[in-house]
């Protein structure tokens, strides 16, 4: 019978982790691999899994290629911290390794949590390669916004994972700074050029994609914020581009 792995990348995630190991110690095998997590994230973690490990930070691509690494089961579940599978993706996972596939690789919804509130229509890439065999799947090498590369055959599903992303309005901020900031950095890297034309072109265009054509306003309060922060995001990746920052 087939098995299964979770691997899981932390740095100071105490008011997410447990949640999310909750969600999943039902799995074979957990992994966990922090970065210098200064609150209680490790003691938590060694609570439901003795395969906890501390690292440094290389980058999200290469810091999740580490933890698929350590991995040693047939099927891996990549999930963030600040994730939880559901139920219904619970039970399908298990009846789907349980079971004979050429499927390498599956993409899985994800259904952010924000305000107290599902959001339903006000997301940004909403389906993401999750579930993959072992053997068949490596993750790129880049800092932020890593790929998931499977070789073989794959099929998307409709059970989601969830994501508390953002606690409140703060935290959204401050993400979406720290977050343009790598991508910014990670992109003129690449001798890719911004200009300050893009960041309103672009920022335009995310917020009616967000708002009107995703239907983001059907989120109420929440999915006005979220398509301004979006906007926000796009704006600010470009301009950061034309204008770097001094220590990055």
């Amino acid at each position: 019978m087939s098995t299964l792995s979770i691997i899981i990348i932390t740095k100071n995630e105490q008011r997410n982790i447990k949640r999310c190991l909750d969600s999943v110690q039902w799995a074979d095998e957990i992994i966990v691999l922090d970065s210098g997590s200064t609150d209680d994230t490790l003691q938590i973690c060694k609570q439901y899994t003795p395969h906890v490990f501390s690292t440094d930070w290389p980058g999200y691509g290469v810091q999740k290629a580490r933890a698929l690494e350590k991995a040693s089961c047939e099927w891996v579940l990549s999930i963030d911290a600040d994730e939880q599978v559901s139920d219904a993706l619970k039970k399908r996972i298990q009846d789907f390794i349980a079971s004979a596939s050429d499927v390498r690789g599956i993409y899985l919804p994800i259904k952010l949590i924000f305000l107290g509130r599902r959001i339903n229509h006000a997301n940004g890439s909403s389906k993401h390669l999750r579930l993959f065999k072992r053997e068949a799947a490596q993750f790129t090498q880049t800092v932020v916004h890593e790929d998931l590369i499977v070789t073989g055959a794959s099929e998307t599903w409709a059970e989601p994972l969830y994501h508390y992303s953002f606690d409140d309005i703060s935290q959204l901020v401050g993400k979406m700074n720290h977050y343009t900031s790598l991508v910014a950095q990670q992109r003129l890297e690449q001798k890719r050029h911004g200009s300050m034309r893009k960041a309103v072109t672009h920022s335009a265009w995310m917020f009616i994609k967000i708002y009107f054509l995703k239907l983001g306003f059907l989120d109420g309060a929440p999915g006005l914020i979220l398509a301004y922060s979006f906007a926000e995001g796009a704006f600010y990746r470009y301009a950061k581009m034309c204008y770097p920052e001094k220590d990055a």
